[in-house]
Order: structure tokens, then C-alpha cells, then sequence
């Protein structure tokens, strides 16, 4: 069910999305609000479940992670209880940033953050080649990343 937002919500949730770390009288400000009703706001948004978390975003490439890989993962069953038993694999590693199951072609789209190929193929074995319900996967480094985020268009772009 779409959340019902009014303009003051969706300001307050672009800038937001832009710096997590924006007091709340700096929101006030933006949206033409006090503190105290900005906090009622933002506890409303996230008691809806309309905010679902808070995160800070790290340059992995600065961490000693510069290799980014997508993998494309089909599975050999795709019984409830096999899917949900890969996709709790995937989940568990802290090398996997995103875990999409998809329709099509694929069955997971895996979005992996590592710090050289050695290190990725030391996972597929453990991942892919490791795991029964796995039929194949395919592999793309990526080369550059000219955008990266989560985002979701609000205001004028809804």
C-alpha cells in the first residue's frame, strides 16, 4: 500500500536521502517547520515504514574493496524452502551488498564488493560452486560506477 505523503513529507524525505545526517531544526528550516513537529513527522514516516533505515555510505575502494562484481545466479530448484535457503546464503556474507531474486532469464542478481578477484573467486566456490541448488552463474566487474544509491525519486519526479 503507497504511503499518502504531503509536500512537506516528501521535502523532508529528499533531504534526508541526500545527508541522513541533517538535524532536525536544518529540516525544520528547509520545510518550514519546528523541531518538534519534525520529529513527529520523521517518527511517523518511520513507524509507517516509509523511512526503513538509516545508513551511512562508505567508499569501499578507501576500505581496501575496490572490486565491485555483479553475478547473475540461476538456481536448479526453485521450491520455497531451496530459495529461501540460497538466499539466506547470500544474505549472511558481508562481501554481498544487494541480493535480488528476479523473474527471467536469472534467478538472483547479486551485487558483491570485494578487494581483488582472488577474493571473489574464493566465493564463488564457496557460493555458487559449493552449493547444490546453484545450476550456473555469470560474472561482471565492473569498471566504473558513475552512480550508486538508493534513492527514490520523490516531488516533481513521483
Amino acid at each position: 500500500m503507497e504511503a499518502s505523503l504531503d509536500e512537506i513529507d516528501i521535502g523532508l524525505l529528499d533531504a534526508l536521502q541526500i545527508d541522513a545526517r541533517l538535524p532536525q531544526s536544518a529540516l525544520g528550516a528547509r520545510v518550514g517547520l519546528s523541531t518538534a513537529a519534525v520529529n513527529r513527522r520523521l517518527k511517523r514516516l518511520t513507524e509507517s515504514g516509509v523511512i526503513s533505515g538509516t545508513a551511512v555510505t562508505v567508499a569501499p575502494e578507501k576500505l581496501g574493496r575496490p572490486v565491485r562484481v555483479i553475478a547473475q545466479v540461476a538456481v536448479e530448484s526453485e521450491q520455497l524452502d531451496k530459495l529461501d535457503a540460497l538466499s539466506s546464503v547470500l544474505t549472511a556474507r558481508p562481501e554481498v551488498q544487494q541480493c535480488y531474486y528476479v523473474a527471467g532469464e536469472w534467478d538472483f542478481i547479486v551485487v558483491l564488493v570485494v578487494k581483488d578477484m582472488g577474493e571473489y573467486t574464493a566465493l564463488t566456490r564457496e557460493l555458487f560452486f559449493g552449493n547444490d541448488n546453484v545450476r550456473r552463474f555469470n560474472t561482471h566487474v565492473v569498471m566504473d560506477a558513475p552512480k550508486v544509491g538508493l534513492t527514490v525519486a520523490l516531488g516533481k519526479n513521483r
